[in-house]
C-alpha cells in the first residue's frame, strides 16, 4: 500500500441547520444521500455610538492581522479566530451536539481556523449566561491531560484537549478531539455562542487535530467531499431582531435551491487556508491595478469566519480613490476610508473565473452621520502582509453575494449566483433552535496526529497491519 495514495490532510469554517423544506425535491433528496443541510442562524448587530463603531472597527482589524499574521505553513501552538467579533452586522453562528447524551451548542463556524472548542462548565469569570460543556455529564468523554490555547490581539481562550462524540447534520465523529476552555478574556463569547468549530485544513490546529470534516471525509461518509454556504442579509434592513434566519450550511452536497447556473470552481493552495488568487478588482467599474507574478501577492484567505474585507493599504487606498470624496479614516478607525453616503460604491472581484459582484449594502459597514459612511474594505498592516502567505481576508461582506462551496478533493474553492428567492425561503422558515436530530452516518475519527509530524492519519493501520503481517512471518520460522 503506498502512503502516498492515502487521503489527504482536509477539513472545513461556520454555521448551521435548514428545514428540509427549503430544498427542492431532486435526486439528492432521497434517503440514502449522505448529506445533510443546517440552518444558520445569524444575530443582527446591536447599537453602537460613534465611538463604540470605533472601538469595533480597531478590534476587527487588530483580531485579523493576529489571525492572519504568522506562517501558515507551519504547525502553530495557538489558533486564532474573530468570536469576540460575533454581534457584528455579519455574524453567524449554528449548533452542533456534543457528549453521551449528546447536549446542543451554538458555535463559530469558520473556515480561518481547525480547532473546535466550547466552554467549560469549571468557567467562573466572563462566560455568564454562556450555555457550557460539562464533562461529568458525558459518559463518552475522555480529558487527554494536555493544555489549549487560543491566542486573539487583544484576548485568549485556554482549557484542555478531550475527546468526545460530536454530532453535526445527521453526522456524527464517535472520538472528535476538542477542548473544553475554563478561562476567557472579557466579552470573548456572547450568549447564546458557547465556542467555535474550525472548519480549515488540519495543518491550521493548533492541536494537531483532525478537524469534524475531515473525519467524515476520510471515513467515506459524505457524497462528495465539500461544504456550501449560504449567508443571509438583513445589514439596513428595518425592524431587523436580534437573531434572524441566517443562511444553509450543507456538509456533503450543494442545496441547488439556493443558487443558479454553474459552480465556478478554483483551486486552492492546500497547505494552510482556504486561499485563492485575486485576479481583477473593479469598483464602479473602474480597474484596481493588482501586483502580478508568482508570489502571496495577491493571496486572499477566503473565510467564513470574518466579517468584512481586508487587503494590502496600496489596493485599498486605490480602490477608495475611485470613490469621491472619500477619505482615510483616523484614531480607531485607522486604516478604514470614510465616503458619502449618497455615493452607491460597486466593488467586483474575480479570482480567475467570473467576476463576483458586492452589494452596495454589503459595501457600506455603517452609517457614522447623516452624510458619511464607514466602508467595508480596510487595510491590513505591512507586518502582517509581510509576515503571512495571504494579503487579502475575504470575508462575509463577500460571502453574502454568492453561493460558496470548499472543496476537498480537487481541493478547490466555487461561487455560484444565487437563487432570486434564497433569502425569502430560508425567512419563511423562521429562526432556527438548537436541535439534535438523529445521526445517520457515523465515522470513529482519527483522533490526533503528532505535531511534527506530517504522516497521514491512516498510519497507524498500516503499521499495525505490517506488525501483524511481520508477526505472522516470524512464526512460520518458528
Amino acid at each position: 500500500m503506498r502512503l502516498d495514495a492515502l487521503p489527504v490532510s482536509f477539513a472545513l469554517s461556520l454555521f448551521l441547520t435548514v428545514d428540509w423544506a427549503l430544498a427542492a425535491p431532486g435526486p439528492r433528496s432521497q434517503p440514502s444521500d449522505r448529506s445533510l443541510h443546517v440552518p444558520i442562524l445569524r444575530r443582527a448587530p446591536p447599537q453602537r455610538s460613534d465611538t463604540e463603531w470605533g472601538i469595533w472597527a480597531k478590534q476587527q482589524k487588530q483580531f485579523l492581522e493576529a489571525k492572519y499574521g504568522g506562517p501558515s505553513t507551519a504547525k502553530r501552538s495557538s489558533g486564532e479566530n474573530l468570536l469576540v467579533n460575533q454581534n457584528a452586522d455579519s455574524s453567524y453562528y449554528g449548533s452542533i451536539a456534543i457528549g453521551t447524551p449528546p447536549v446542543a451548542y451554538n458555535v463559530i463556524l469558520d473556515t480561518g481556523s481547525a480547532d473546535l472548542w466550547v466552554a467549560d462548565s469549571s468557567c467562573s469569570a466572563n462566560c455568564q449566561g454562556i450555555q457550557t460543556f460539562d464533562p461529568s455529564t458525558s459518559s463518552t468523554y475522555t480529558n487527554l491531560t494536555e493544555p489549549f490555547s487560543i491566542q486573539y490581539g487583544s484576548g485568549s481562550a485556554s482549557g484542555t484537549l478531550a475527546t468526545d462524540v460530536v454530532q453535526m447534520a445527521g453526522f456524527q465523529v464517535a472520538k472528535q478531539v476538542l477542548a473544553t476552555c475554563d478561562d476567557f478574556s472579557d466579552g470573548l463569547l456572547d450568549a447564546p455562542v458557547s465556542g467555535l468549530m474550525g472548519l480549515g485544513w488540519q495543518s491550521l490546529s493548533s492541536s494537531g487535530s483532525i478537524p469534524f470534516w475531515q473525519s467524515l471525509f476520510e471515513g467515506n461518509a459524505l457524497d462528495e467531499p465539500l461544504m456550501a454556504f449560504y449567508l443571509t442579509r438583513f445589514v439596513n434592513g428595518t425592524n431587523v431582531a436580534d437573531q434572524e434566519p441566517g443562511g444553509v450550511f450543507t456538509l456533503g452536497a450543494t442545496n441547488t435551491s439556493l443558487y443558479t447556473g454553474q459552480i465556478d470552481y478554483q483551486t486552492v493552495d492546500t497547505t494552510a487556508y482556504w486561499t485563492l488568487t485575486l485576479t481583477n478588482l473593479t469598483v464602479n467599474s473602474n480597474s484596481v491595478t493588482l501586483p502580478s507574478g508568482s508570489g502571496s501577492s495577491s493571496l486572499a484567505a477566503i473565510d467564513t469566519g470574518t466579517t468584512l474585507v481586508g487587503g494590502p493599504a496600496a489596493q485599498i487606498s486605490a480602490l477608495y480613490a475611485q470613490i469621491p470624496g472619500s477619505a482615510p479614516g483616523t484614531g480607531n478607525y485607522e486604516g478604514y476610508y470614510t465616503y458619502p453616503c449618497s455615493t452607491t460604491v460597486n466593488v467586483a472581484l474575480s479570482f480567475g473565473g467570473q467576476s463576483w459582484s458586492i452589494s452596495p449594502s454589503d459595501f457600506e459597514l455603517t452609517q457614522l452621520s447623516d452624510s458619511l459612511c464607514l466602508g467595508g474594505f480596510f487595510e491590513l498592516s505591512s507586518s502582517q502582509s509581510s509576515s503571512s502567505s495571504v494579503s487579502w481576508i475575504v470575508g462575509d461582506t463577500f460571502l453574502k453575494n454568492v453561493y460558496s462551496v470548499f472543496r476537498a478533493n480537487p481541493a478547490s474553492v466555487g461561487f455560484a449566483t444565487l437563487a432570486a428567492n434564497a433569502q425569502s425561503s430560508v425567512v419563511a422558515a423562521g429562526v432556527p433552535t438548537p436541535t439534535i436530530g438523529s445521526v445517520s452516518t457515523s465515522v470513529t475519527g482519527s483522533g490526533r496526529t503528532e505535531t511534527n509530524a506530517a504522516l497521514p492519519s491512516a498510519l497507524p493501520r498500516v503499521i499495525a497491519l505490517l506488525i501483524s503481517a511481520m508477526s505472522a512471518s516470524l512464526l512460520c520460522v518458528l
